[in-house]
């Protein structure tokens, strides 16, 4: 059954892994449907890589049954031959398709497909169901599984979802849903719109440039593509938008990552349109508790060259200047009947009342009404909430990010600083090698969140 007419492609593949950037296919499915009827392909692909014995097991596909395939080169006429031209269908398509068009370009082949995901169009047209997976289909509907995780066997089961939604609904409700899911978006016409299938529908950052490369704005999202679009379709956006010359992201296995990219990118790039922030941690600041007199503790404010930002067990608040330490201090005084005299807000003679005991927001530390160490006391437990946390590991450490059981990056963090990501074997050794960490405000407030999932490198 076609669409309108169109020929149909119900496609699968299986892989080396979950990325289209460094995985390669390991068998191609297609059940193509047109005027002439229903027609299926297949074929083994040698990845040219070792297949994973996780791989091996989900997907029954070998080493052995691989070597004597044709790689995807050798096999590229035939499947371009097969796609081009029809509506490309796929159950969680932008994974099928980004595998192909990365297959296509190493072969020197730009293939670009409108591209219809079932995944989409069952919540589309079923948005009563929670769940949308290829195995929840096939139970919802009793689709006839002949085998999973193998490509024809999929294609073969897409197909089949294809022909009961439309015996199931009337063929005007599902056009309607394809033409929306299909529809080409809205990109600024100084833009090339064939960007858009370049960018990853997961997990990054992007960034854009005006003109002479000037940076823009910088942004991250767990849908790069979608988060793009939405800019060019916002009229809040429009002047931006208008701006824009040229656009670029970097592609993250997980939210950790883009996070971290996007404040090395903020840090290095100082885009024009980000909401301002501190350029560097050369103000840096915090609160050191000083023991002024026996059981009588008092704030000092210390910078980097007085303290390690890292490593040290009794600091408080890491803030981007002086003037926002004070102000935070002074906050804490009013919420917690503080002194401004003792904290040292105050420059005042002994034994005179500060402004807020005059205000009746003081309990008299200053002027002898209260211990100074019942002061102490309550100053600690005001300060508690920002009490920061040195660095837990004797070295550097690694946080690891992937999918579906797949380690994709390795985040280097050392003190508090992002060393960088390590993508392929030896590079996490290439990115210590040399290294000289510099405490990193923006890295130590993203890590710091995420510092059970960490583990120390050797």
């Amino acid at each position: 059954m076609t669409h309108n007419g169109i020929p149909l492609v119900f496609v699968d593949l299986e892989t080396t892994g979950a990325t289209a950037a460094t995985d390669r296919i390991t068998e191609i499915g297609i059940v193509e449907v047109s005027a002439a009827g229903v027609s299926e392909w297949s074929s083994l692909v040698n990845p040219g890589v070792p297949i994973s014995s996780f791989i091996e097991r989900l997907t029954g596909i070998s080493d052995a049954m691989v070597a004597g395939a044709p790689t995807f080169a050798e096999l590229a006429e035939e499947v371009l031959e097969r796609l081009q031209g029809r509506l490309f269908v796929a159950h969680n398509a932008r994974f099928d398709y980004g595998f192909l068009r990365s297959e296509f370009k190493r072969a020197g082949v730009d293939f670009r497909a409108t591209v219809l995901c079932t995944v989409k169009l069952s919540r589309k047209l079923f948005p009563q169901h929670f769940k949308h997976s290829l195995d929840t289909l096939i139970e919802r509907y009793e689709l006839c599984a002949t085998g999973r995780h193998r490509a024809l066997a999929d294609a073969q089961l897409i197909h089949q979802f294809w022909q009961r939604i439309h015996r199931d609904l009337p063929h005007g409700i599902i056009a309607e849903a394809v033409m929306l899911l299909t529809a080409q978006p809205v990109v600024p016409p100084q833009l090339d719109a064939g960007m858009v299938e370049e960018m990853p529908q997961n997990h990054g950052v992007y960034i854009f440039y005006g003109e002479g490369d000037a940076p823009l704005f910088v942004g991250k999202s767990s849908n790069v593509r979608k988060r793009v679009l939405a800019h060019f379709a916002a009229p809040a956006d429009a002047s931006l938008c208008a701006q824009i010359r040229q656009v670029d992201w970097v592609e993250c296995a997980g939210p950790v990552g883009a996070l971290l990219q996007e404040a090395a990118l903020l840090r290095k790039l100082h885009p024009a349109h980000n909401r301002p922030a501190h350029h560097g941690d050369d103000e840096l600041c915090a609160w050191r508790l000083a023991e002024q007199a026996p059981g009588c503790f008092v704030p000092k404010l210390v910078f980097a060259g007085e303290a390690d930002f890292a490593r040290d067990e009794n600091l408080y608040g890491l803030f981007a200047s002086p003037k926002e330490a004070r102000k935070r201090l002074q906050d804490l005084a009013r919420a917690h009947h503080l002194c401004l005299s003792v904290l040292g807000l105050e420059a005042l003679p002994p034994g005179a009342p500060c402004s807020a005991h005059e205000a009746g927001r003081c309990l008299g530390a200053c002027v002898g009404k209260e211990d100074v160490s019942l002061h102490s006391a309550r100053l600690m437990a005001a300060l508690s909430k920002l009490k920061t946390l040195p660095w837990p590991f004797p070295g550097a450490a690694l946080l690891l990010e992937g999918e579906e059981g797949y380690v994709r990056e390795a985040h280097v963090i050392d003190g508090w600083c992002y060393l960088g990501t390590a993508r392929a074997e030896g590079e996490v050794e290439t990115l210590l090698e040399g290294a000289q960490p510099r405490f990193e405000r923006d890295t130590y407030k993203i890590m710091s969140k995420f510092v059970d999932r960490m583990q120390s490198v050797g």
